[in-house]
């Protein structure tokens, strides 16, 4: 029997597994849900992804495009002339009034990384990322204190259901940003 070409099944498998977290959870990730979520058959999804940290990494990668679309979107980060701090608090906010699920998914498999040691470079990548783009900015450790900040008011958001306050972000940043006057 000749072979399917399928050029886009490693890209579904993804899709697919992002899904499946997005529904049930990572603990509701295995090779079987997502190659049912996929249709496509088991032997795909370890053909593509051995493990499923594997699967997770590829779906962290994804997921993590979410925040860069936004900032690349938006593009003032490294405008000299932004307030960076009213500019954090403004991708923050408009990050998370994108579609919930995709956001909690992002988070969710970034904190995965505690305890998938797999995931923790892609989690790192994320993080240096940003830090490396407000260090142009600001020194290297007020970035990453920047990075932190935000990691922390995203996950208060998510964890409370409370909503975005920017107001109070923006007055947050600002208090971590040296002022260069």
């Amino acid at each position: 029997m000749a072979r399917r070409y399928d050029p886009d099944r490693r890209q579904r498998i993804i899709d697919a597994a992002i899904r499946v977290v997005g529904e049930k959870g990572l603990a509701g990730l295995s090779h079987r849900t997502v190659a049912a979520e996929a249709d496509v058959p088991l032997g795909s999804t370890t053909y593509h992804f051995k493990t499923l940290d594997e699967l997770m990494v590829a779906a962290l990668r994804q997921a993590g495009e979410g925040f860069d679309k936004v900032v690349a979107a938006r593009g003032s980060l490294s405008d000299p002339r932004t307030d960076l701090a009213a500019e954090l608090a403004g991708l923050l906010g408009e990050w998370l009034a994108g579609e919930r699920t995709g956001v909690e998914l992002e988070c969710e498999l970034y904190l995965a990384a505690l305890r998938r040691p797999a995931l923790r470079p892609v989690a790192a990548e994320w993080a240096d990322g940003l830090a490396t783009v407000l260090a142009h900015r600001t020194d290297p450790v007020t970035a990453r204190a920047l990075v932190a900040l935000l990691d922390g008011i995203c996950l208060q958001v998510l964890l409370t259901d409370a909503p975005y306050d920017e107001g109070f972000a923006r007055e947050a940043f600002g208090r971590v940003i040296p002022d260069v006057r």
